[in-house]
């Protein structure tokens, strides 16, 4: 109850009557929204995307999962949140660019590594939920070498799951259909917590590079 009571209090005094309400027009936006950029991101309390990119209110559509994954595309599929987010960004709103935006120290990728490991899997829905990148996971293993850290393939599967994740955007027919009509890009990245430096996926080599 505490921390809800400050959270009440910092919205009154920090949001309502301070200068943050004051900086976005919340009548305009009330009238719809025009985002042209949609962020795919984990929902770790400490990624915060709007925060990253300095995004003012209605310029990024934000969907947040455990570990940012994209699901492939499937028919059949009765629940699917991120799913549904694609269509109504590239179908209703035309957005121009998707971002998947991973991070390191991931709690899901390192639940799905340690499942890899051997380790019981006693979750209800994030094993099931993880299991879209279980190959990305033992193929992590094989690309580092044995002398490495758990560390390091840690970060070799919180990358490689970003490009699994765009592999998978490109199943959705729709999002083919934007991509050969010019009218939407896809992009990776991966936000470092304790440096806050950025990695971003280079098409041609598809390696990560630094940000400068």
């Amino acid at each position: 109850m505490k921390d809800f009571k400050a959270l009440i209090e910092r919205y009154k005094l920090s949001f309502l009557d301070g200068n943050a309400n004051e900086e976005h027009d919340y009548e305009t936006l009330a009238e719809g929204q025009s985002p042209n950029i949609m962020v795919i991101s984990c929902c770790d309390s400490r990624v915060s995307p709007d925060l990253i990119f300095s995004a003012k209110p209605g310029e990024i559509f934000t969907v947040r999962n455990v570990a940012n994954l994209v699901p492939p595309f499937e028919e059949k599929g009765e629940f699917h949140g991120t799913s549904a987010a694609l269509e109504f960004a590239v179908t209703g709103l035309k957005i121009s660019h998707i971002v998947i935006l991973g991070h390191s120290t991931c709690g899901g990728v390192k639940a799905c590594l340690d499942h890899a490991m051997g380790e019981e899997d006693t979750t209800h829905f994030i094993g099931s939920w993880m299991s879209i990148i279980k190959d990305v996971a033992e193929k992590a293993k094989e690309i580092v070498a044995k002398d490495k850290t758990a560390s390091d393939i840690q970060l070799v599967t919180e990358l490689e799951a970003i490009k699994e994740s765009i592999q998978n955007l490109q199943t959705f027919p729709f999002i083919n259909d934007a991509i050969d009509a010019g009218q939407l890009d896809i992009h990776g990245l991966h936000f470092d917590i304790g440096s806050a430096q950025l990695r971003i996926l280079d098409k041609e080599t598809e390696q990560f590079q630094i940000l400068s």
